[in-house]
């Protein structure tokens, strides 16, 4: 077998020629590469993914936990969660390049049967490490398959689950366990996660959400903030705030109607949580966007 160092020079390359600014879907479903050229940072709204970083790094914020992982490293995420991050040192120049597979509850659950016993999982939704050798070859001759549509249909969905068996079989196979198994906390939280995504503009109470997942509502608060290092509250802030930056891009004049859109009742809020959040209030940030050509913001892997 190849290096570590080999394989990763080949993803690195192969992202490279195919990638612009930004991350983009490819002809492999499930599949998305991304480059980065800004150091500036990034509000995502992450979903269940393998990121392996290819070149450069990235610092992330999950509530007040920090996480970060450079070329050659790998990032696992096991729920939707809106976090915040930069891209380290990235420059046109020397661009953060990297691949992301997401993590399906159908390709992981049919795996779990065969997979040795785990240890216990931990609580969180977020976590990095080494990607190893095996991990990177696999990685590597899905990322081939974008040069061979022919073969795509039949052999990326033996890669991908390969790629599973590693995570399973891995560091993070406990975490990454969770997604496959309807019974797990993780599920369950991931019902209310999923509720907020899709009404995050209504009111919401605590007592409900919990009543949805099952749980009595300590121990759905406990467990919410055990995934997403955050309280249900604070998660539904960031979903608000995040989606009121992408329609402010195209009304950058209304910024109490979007306020309203997403939720917020009070403009004065509005404008107090989301300069707090973006570092600039709300129309001089859409301006500032608009200035500097983008659309809406640009997603970025986590």
């Amino acid at each position: 077998m190849r290096t570590r160092e080999e394989l990763l020079d080949e993803v690195r390359g192969i992202i490279a020629d195919r990638t612009a600014t930004g991350t983009s879907g490819t002809g492999i479903p499930g599949l998305l590469l991304s480059r980065v050229e800004t150091a500036e940072p990034d509000y995502s709204l992450t979903e269940p993914l393998l990121v392996v970083m290819a070149q450069g790094g990235k610092r992330l914020l999950l509530g007040d936990q920090v996480y970060e992982y450079r070329a050659g490293d790998c990032l696992v995420v096991t729920a939707d969660l809106p976090v915040t991050g930069h891209f380290i040192n990235a420059r046109r120049e020397e661009p953060a390049l990297g691949m992301a597979l997401e993590l399906r509850p159908a390709a992981v659950a049919p795996l779990l049967l065969e997979a040795p016993p785990l240890p216990t999982a931990p609580a969180t939704a977020l976590a990095t490490g080494r990607a190893d050798v095996d991990l990177l070859d696999a990685v590597a001759r899905l990322l081939r398959l974008l040069d061979r549509p022919t073969d795509a249909p039949v052999l990326a969905p033996l890669i991908e689950r390969e790629i599973v068996w590693r995570l399973l079989t891995g560091p993070h196979g406990a975490m990454v366990r969770q997604i496959g198994m309807a019974d797990s906390s993780l599920s369950y939280v991931a019902r209310a996660i999923r509720w907020i995504r899709e009404h995050y503009a209504e009111p919401m109470r605590v007592e409900d959400l919990a009543r949805l997942t099952g749980m009595s509502s300590s121990a759905f608060h406990r467990n919410f903030r055990a995934v997403t290092a955050m309280s249900p509250l604070q998660f539904q802030k960031r979903i608000r705030l995040q989606e009121a930056r992408s329609l402010l891009v195209a009304r950058p004049g209304d910024v109490a109607g979007v306020g309203h859109l997403v939720g917020y009742d009070s403009p004065s809020q509005f404008n107090r949580e989301y300069r707090r959040m973006f570092g600039a209030p709300p129309g001089q940030d859409a301006n500032r966007l608009r200035a500097a050509g983008t659309p809406s913001p640009v997603r970025q892997l986590p």
